[in-house]
């Protein structure tokens, strides 16, 4: 398996991979692809970090990291990241390729200063990974979703000391 950033020719094979990814997901809106168009757009995207996992020369994954605050009110704003999405084309699924794009991308984001990642995902898959609820570390996101399903990792040691508060997406998440 080879993982590099994507390009601008991979854009309709990631969309189509990220649906068909996300279909028989109960906890999707299904417009997943729409947000990675909408992330690619604004501010908070960040090329190195929007990566594609090729099998033969077929994209069979895909993962994104982009710029996102945790608004403190005691020490200010602290940069971190948020993962969304990881997908990985359903007959390539249960073979280890979602973890190995994640880790991947987190070696990236270590490369490129990151501190952290903040996920909305699955409560049994990312702990695996070294994801935490987020409310261990006193973060909280800004809407309504089961307190199991928020987590962040640390990429630096100590990186959310004294940094608790409330993730702040950019607007392209809540559109």
């Amino acid at each position: 398996m080879h993982i590099r950033p994507e390009n601008n020719n991979d854009h309709q094979a990631i969309s189509v991979l990220i649906q068909d990814a996300f279909k028989n997901e109960i906890h999707s809106d299904h417009r997943e692809h729409l947000l990675v168009e909408r992330l690619r757009r604004s501010a908070a995207f960040i090329p190195e970090l929007s990566l594609v996992a090729e099998l033969d020369q077929q994209i069979v994954g895909y993962i994104l990291l982009t710029r996102i605050h945790i608004a403190s009110p005691l020490s200010g704003a602290v940069s971190s990241l948020a993962l969304a999405p990881v997908a990985v084309s359903p007959s390539y699924q249960q073979r280890g390729i979602g973890s190995r794009l994640i880790q991947y991308a987190h070696d990236r984001a270590r490369d490129l200063d990151f501190g952290s990642v903040v996920v909305l995902g699955h409560e049994d898959y990312y702990p695996r990974l070294g994801y935490k609820m987020a409310k261990t570390y006193g973060i909280s996101l800004p809407f309504d979703v089961p307190e199991e399903n928020c987590m962040v990792i640390e990429l630096q040691e100590d990186a959310l000391m004294g940094h608790s508060g409330q993730v702040i997406y950019p607007k392209e998440f809540m559109e």
